[in-house]
């Protein structure tokens, strides 16, 4: 399971003008209401903002990554969305954020959420792959470099 395996085009939105942290949350969820792996918007919805409740997923780096493992989903779902500007995102680094990922997974692939919370931190992390999606001028443009990027790492 690969970054770019689990996003499609019609998952990534670029260039989002938004000014809270809830409207970036609900947009998030509303990209992916009709994906096929999505079974109770609305679980997924309490999910993913009982997680935003216990800690911030403003993970540093201009990053946040929403997530939630819930009954809400049948398998891994993913967005990704760029914003025309940072926005106060209560990040641990204090840092506004520019680049949101959503994550969601089925309860009992703990492993795999956990393995693909990682390997998005570990790509967006670094400094160029932040530059090149922020600059990012189509969702294809998005997907294409995660192909790149991921091409050496195994499969989870």
């Amino acid at each position: 399971m690969k970054i770019e395996g689990l996003l499609s085009e019609k998952y990534v939105v670029l260039n989002l003008e938004l000014a809270l942290k809830s409207q970036v949350i609900e947009k998030m969820l509303s990209i992916v209401t009709d994906h096929p792996g999505v079974v109770d918007i609305g679980k997924l919805r309490e999910d993913v903002l009982k997680r935003e409740q216990e800690m911030s997923t403003g993970i540093g780096k201009t990053l946040a990554l929403p997530h939630a493992k819930s009954s809400g989903v049948t398998q891994p779902v993913m967005a990704f969305a760029t914003l025309s500007r940072a926005i106060n995102f209560d990040s641990i680094d204090n840092e506004p954020v520019r680049i949101v990922f959503l994550l969601a997974t089925p309860e009992d692939m703990l492993a795999e959420h956990l393995k693909l919370l990682g390997r998005i931190t570990r790509l967006a992390g670094r400094d160029d792959v932040r530059k090149r999606l922020v600059l990012a001028r189509s969702a294809g443009e998005v997907i294409e470099l995660f192909r790149e990027e991921e091409k050496d790492f195994p499969q989870i």
